[in-house]
C-alpha cells in the first residue's frame, strides 16, 4: 500500500511525499498531468536511488491541485483499462 505525506499544502500548490513509489507510476501520473492546461508545474524527485520514496510537487494556475491530480489518475485508469481490453482480443 503507497503512503502519501503532505509536506506543503497550498491553495494552488501541493507538495507531498509518496513512499514506496519510484518513476514507473510517478513518470506516468507526471505525463499525465502535462495535458493539463492548468498545471503550471509538475514534477517529482527520488531522494535517494536506495530509498523508494518520492517528492511529488503540482503547482496551478486555477483549480485544486489535489482534485486535478484525481482526476489524472482516473483517466490513466481508464487508459489501462483499454488496453487491457485491446491486449486481451489478441
Amino acid at each position: 500500500m503507497v503512503e502519501i505525506e503532505i509536506l506543503e499544502e497550498e491553495k494552488n500548490k501541493l507538495k507531498i511525499k509518496i513512499k514506496g513509489e519510484t518513476h514507473t507510476v510517478l513518470n506516468l501520473i507526471r505525463n499525465e498531468l502535462f495535458n493539463e492546461d492548468s498545471v503550471e508545474f509538475v514534477g517529482y524527485r527520488i531522494e535517494h536511488p536506495m530509498v523508494k520514496d518520492a517528492i511529488f510537487t503540482v503547482a496551478t494556475t486555477k483549480g485544486n491541485p489535489k482534485t486535478i491530480i484525481k482526476k489524472a489518475i482516473e483517466r490513466i485508469q481508464k487508459k489501462l483499462s483499454k488496453l487491457e481490453s485491446e491486449i486481451k482480443k489478441l
